[in-house]
């Protein structure tokens, strides 16, 4: 039987951030990248990605969309096959975050959405990859496509997610945890916290990548993900 795969995306990315894994994955997969622009928390996008996608699937989820992937394993644990958790943390927002967030939503309904994107760059990717049309310049297009409501849509459920780290020991699905190795926004220990939480859970440690791994180094998670779902 054909595996299903839903591909989740991170804050203010779209379709476009698994390009490279959708290709890889396809030829044996049924491959889903979710809609994360249309609802302000993450029980609503859950209960989305649960009414649109029949059945059993395998579930990877960068940032955003690894706290989304971890709100569906705890609502419908048995309709989750296998678990990638990517550049994410299973950590609440610290007060610090939560007024940052806050504060970039303001910026963006005030006009300054454009500005957003730019000004997170530098922590979201390698420098090396900065400059890059596939990297930095896919990042913008991104953002401008997801908008200024959908930004703060996505704003409210992050900053209003629980930990997580409680429910991590119940995983019981093959779980594999990837990071860039220069991830500044979730960096290696929030990985490694979570890998020693799920039960055989596997880490991967991605080199000369920020938090933006499936753009910034395509091909080696693309061979995480193949090696995931095909032979763990």
């Amino acid at each position: 039987m054909t595996p299903t795969v839903v591909l989740l995306p991170g804050l203010l990315n779209d379709y476009r951030l698994w390009a490279a894994q959708t290709e890889a994955l396809s030829p044996r997969a049924r491959v889903v990248v979710a809609d994360l622009t249309l609802d302000d928390s993450l029980a609503a996008m859950s209960e989305r990605v649960l009414s649109t996608v029949p059945g059993r699937f395998a579930l990877a989820g960068l940032s955003m969309g690894g706290y989304v992937a971890m709100d569906i394993l705890r609502r419908a644990p048995d309709r989750v096959e296998r678990l990638a958790l990517v550049d994410t943390t299973a950590r609440p927002d610290a007060p610090e975050q939560t007024q940052r967030r806050k504060d970039a939503v303001e910026i963006a309904r005030s006009g300054g959405f454009e500005k957003i994107m730019p000004s997170m760059l530098p922590m979201l990717v390698h420098p090396d990859h900065l400059a890059l049309a596939r990297v930095g310049g896919l990042a913008k297009d991104m953002a401008r496509a997801v908008g200024a409501e959908a930004f703060a849509r996505q704003q409210n459920a992050i900053m209003h997610r629980p930990d997580a780290r409680p429910g991590l020991s119940r995983v019981a699905c093959p779980t594999l945890v990837v990071v860039g190795a220069d991830d500044a926004l979730t960096p290696l220990d929030r990985a490694e916290e979570m890998a020693d939480l799920i039960p055989d859970a596997r880490l991967e440690v991605v080199e000369n990548c920020g938090h933006l791994s499936p753009l910034e180094q395509p091909d080696a998670v693309s061979l995480l993900l193949k090696q995931w779902l095909f032979e763990d």
